[in-house]
């Protein structure tokens, strides 16, 4: 088997190196890469913040993020010494015009030692209000201009609707050329989520039944147990819509219904990724009450456990109207999808922590057994759990033991963890070793976001002008409000149980 080609020497430069994204997920993400001898011979982490510490109070700091919550467990005390070795802290005031002439020595010294112009990435892993000044900051210092070797990675939110995700994309292609800029979306780096394009693409089985012929509706669940956590205030500025269904719910769905692409190549995917965006039926504004359903939790229980209302939640006001819960009806307008519903939700505080696909099929032409015998039928579907156990779920149709003819659904199952000897890595070991190898592919495209953002516009825009007058309307550990059972409920639909609260009975 050929050997990839080595890597060419790499400073990621992380602005926002004291927040909690560095801490809990960006250096626990590339210490395991380095264990894995994924990560260039000569490379440098520089992290940049306003506090003032020298670098072995933040390599310290850092010590404390990965023996916390990288998936190997507390680090090695001599991996440690090696891999901190190559990380740096700067101070410096983003804000501040007379800042900025530490970093260009760094960058410039670094790569005087190795005796080579270095691959550039700079990781803005700050608030959105911060993206501006620090993208000014680059500019002013020249230090990101090589279009092939500098590359700008820029976490979510992209904008807070289609007209600041616009003046963003103004303002950033005004500095830096589009291929130069990773929108990344830590959901696009999961293993499960990666593997959708491989299960429809390179299995024969499955393509030729991916369309209306024999899909009958399409489900995409993504729940979670905990309420704001720490992110009170940023969230109550979201919201579900903004947080989870403009990006996340909106990406998995373009890998479960893009057409198949010519090739691998990175703006092949995303091309397909916008055609589906495009295809996506338009929700007028009269229309908004039948195709998507908000929600907002109050006080109930979570796994045996009392838990307060949003309203009760720190940081969030008393009267706050921000949306905890989002479910959609979406239709796609082309060939493959005509009439088919893709039914998408998302909520806190729900029973379980899951993120599904649930594809269901549509009956078979004629059902020959006697009644008796289908009592338990269900219809066929294929469950793609992305998260917490990956894997993929088929449920067909069988006989039951027995002198009777009874039929009952089983699942043929696919689990990571039994399928393979290795964890798979985490999503932000995946994107960061992309980023560092320059592979777009899995990170959004300027025409990407803004095509994801009219189609929840018309949403947003008759949520904000119209006040829910029923907040909260769900308790806590339920699957949400009632009308969602209606939303799903009018074509004779309903939500599937989860597979994985299936799987304990």
């Amino acid at each position: 088997m050929p050997h990839a080609a080595p890597l060419e020497p790499t400073i990621l430069v992380i602005f926002g190196a004291g927040g909690d994204l560095t801490w809990r997920k960006l250096i626990p993400a590339l210490y395991n890469l380095y264990l894995d001898r994924l990560l260039p011979e000569r490379f440098a982490i520089v992290g940049v913040a306003r506090k003032h510490l020298d670098d072995g109070a933040f390599r310290r700091r850092l010590r404390e993020g990965v023996d916390l919550f990288s998936r190997r467990g507390p680090a090695d005390e001599v991996d440690w010494d090696r891999f901190s070795a190559h990380v740096a802290y700067l101070s410096d005031d983003l804000n501040d015009p007379a800042s900025g002439p530490a970093l260009s020595q760094r960058l410039e010294e670094l790569e005087r030692t190795w005796g080579v112009r270095a691959n550039r990435v700079f990781y803005l892993a700050i608030p959105p209000e911060m993206v501006e000044a620090a993208a000014a900051h680059l500019q002013r210092l020249g230090v990101c201009r090589d279009c092939q070797r500098d590359r700008l990675v820029v976490e979510k939110p992209f904008g807070r609707d289609l007209a600041t995700a616009v003046a963003l994309d103004r303002l950033l292609s005004g500095m830096f050329a589009e291929s130069q800029m990773y929108r990344i979306d830590h959901y696009l780096g999961k293993e499960t989520v990666q593997n959708i394009l491989a299960f429809r693409f390179a299995n024969s089985l499955f393509e030729p039944i991916w369309n209306r012929r024999y899909i009958d509706h399409v489900q995409i669940t993504v729940a979670e147990t905990v309420g704001v956590e720490e992110r009170g205030g940023y969230y109550d500025r979201s919201g579900a819509l903004r947080d989870m269904v403009q990006n996340h719910l909106l990406q998995i769905l373009c890998l479960i219904a893009m057409e198949p692409p010519i090739s691998f190549d990175a703006d092949e995917i995303r091309n397909k990724k916008v055609d589906l965006l495009r295809a996506i039926r338009p929700i007028r504004a009269e229309e908004v009450h039948y195709s998507a359903v908000r929600g907002q939790y109050g006080k109930g229980t979570v796994n045996g456990r009392a838990m307060p209302g949003y309203r009760e939640e720190p940081g969030i006001p008393s009267g706050s109207i921000t949306e905890t819960f989002a479910a959609f009806k979406l239709y796609i307008d082309n060939w493959r999808w005509q009439g088919v519903p893709f039914y998408l939700r998302t909520g806190k505080r729900m029973p379980a922590r899951v993120s599904e696909v649930s594809i269901l099929f549509r009956s078979a032409p004629h059902q020959p057994f006697p009644a008796a015998a289908v009592e338990n039928w269900q219809p066929n579907r294929l469950v793609i759990r992305i998260q917490p156990e990956e894997g993929i779920v088929t449920r067909i149709q069988a006989k039951q033991p027995g002198t009777r003819l009874q039929l009952g659904p089983v699942d043929m199952q696919f689990r990571y963890q039994d399928a393979f000897s290795v964890a798979p890595p985490e999503a932000y070991e995946t994107l960061l070793l992309d980023v560092i190898r320059g592979d777009a592919t899995l990170f959004m495209r300027a025409d990407q976001v803004e095509c994801a953002w009219k189609i929840v516009a018309p949403v947003l825009d008759a949520w904000e002008s119209v006040p829910p007058g029923d907040f909260p309307n769900y308790p806590a550990g339920s699957w949400g409000p009632e009308a969602a059972e209606l939303l799903i409920a009018h074509e004779g639909h309903s939500w599937l149980q989860h597979t994985l609260q299936e799987d304990r009975k």
